[in-house]
């Protein structure tokens, strides 16, 4: 096992970088990068992000070259008519002025050393900006993964007992409706009828706490905690639960239908026995294997529109205004860091699997 381990771990290197490289070569050739924000913002052409103006340098790329209007030119768009020295301390202050080689192999250096520089429009390092944000979506995250795991497992295993049963079928319909209808519309709905929308006012509209929470007693913060949790949870779990649910119902039907359990039927041991005692532990095995992907899946799924609605400052909203804003330091390290999460998460299923089943030996097979 510690071989495999390695393997891994190695593997992760040459796909980490991957990820990263098509990134930049991407982010090179889109228009509309953080010199021309603050250009557009100084013209009043249009409004990004609140830039600063003074600060130190970063090592992302970005920028595209552009013909300014009106003749004679120019790097930028919208440049024409301000001070080149302007434009070169923008380019400076921005990474710019390095070639694109030497931006990514320093910005590869600085990752490699957890150094994520700071926002290019916000006077706060990317790592504190993330850190900040990340209450929000873990609270979604874990919220969203436990309910949906504790409605679809239950909810699996009694469809896999009463295959074909008239539970069966119209449970399997209100699941598929349920995956149909789309989250965000769902929340509206949910908004309208009890945020003060055109019917109720029972559960407020934005934010994970009200004002006063520091004011209030733990018991009442748990409850004003799940107060203002409340739709956007219902809102999200309408489709999470549907996939774990078909899933969890398919595997106990697979493992009911094999030779032990017949066995174990001839032996006598009744059908709560032979479920809980045989079948179980075998089916489970694919569910609970996923779940630390799901659970980090669910910081992505969804969350944007979700927390867009309801106001919730998380990780979803934050990527979103990041790539809108061009910052790309908080782009780049958004991506570097859950990519890297993301490939330790797989790794994690796969011990999962050894965990739960010691049969299962990946030093037999081929990585």
């Amino acid at each position: 096992m510690g071989a495999y381990i390695l393997r891994r771990l190695l593997l992760m290197i040459p796909t980490l970088l991957g990820i990263m490289a098509i990134s930049f070569i991407v982010v090179q050739f889109a228009p509309g990068g953080p010199v021309e924000q603050v250009i557009a913002q100084v013209t009043g052409q249009a409004g990004g992000a609140d830039a600063r103006i003074s600060g130190g340098g970063s090592d992302f790329g970005g920028g595209q070259e552009f013909e300014a209007a009106g003749g004679g030119s120019s790097k930028y768009r919208g440049a024409q008519g301000l001070d080149p020295e302007f434009i070169a301390q923008l380019e400076k202050q921005f990474g710019f002025d390095k070639p694109a080689h030497e931006r990514f192999f320093l910005m590869l250096w600085n990752y490699a050393r957890f150094d994520f520089g700071e926002s290019y429009f916000r006077d706060i390092s990317v790592v504190d900006l993330i850190l900040e944000k990340m209450p929000v979506s873990i609270s979604l995250g874990l919220w969203i993964t436990l309910i949906s795991y504790s409605i679809s497992i239950p909810l699996g295993i009694r469809k896999a007992v009463k295959d074909g049963s008239p539970f069966d079928v119209w449970t399997s319909g209100v699941v598929i409706i349920a995956y149909a209808v789309p989250g965000f519309l769902f929340a509206i709905l949910l908004m309208v009828f009890f945020a003060g929308g055109s019917f109720f006012d029972w559960f407020p509209l934005r934010g994970l706490t009200s004002d006063n929470w520091e004011q209030l007693s733990w018991p009442a913060r748990i409850v004003d905690y799940f107060w203002h949790l409340t739709l956007p949870l219902t809102a999200m779990v309408l489709s999470a639960f549907a996939t774990t649910t078909l899933l969890t119902k398919n595997s106990f039907l697979d493992e009911i239908r094999k030779q032990y359990v017949i066995t174990a039927r001839a032996k006598g041991l009744s059908e709560r026995q032979v479920l809980y005692g045989h079948v179980f532990r075998n089916a489970m095995l694919i569910i609970i294997a996923g779940f630390p992907g799901a659970f980090i899946s669910s910081f992505f799924t969804g969350a944007l529109l979700i927390e867009s609605i309801f106001s919730l400052d998380g990780l979803g909203l934050l990527g979103f205004r990041s790539v809108i804003d061009r910052d790309y330091p908080v782009v780049f390290a958004n991506l570097y860091i859950f990519s890297l999460i993301g490939l330790f998460i797989s790794l994690l299923s796969d011990l999962t699997y050894t965990l739960i089943d010691p049969r299962i030996d990946f030093e037999r097979r081929d990585v």
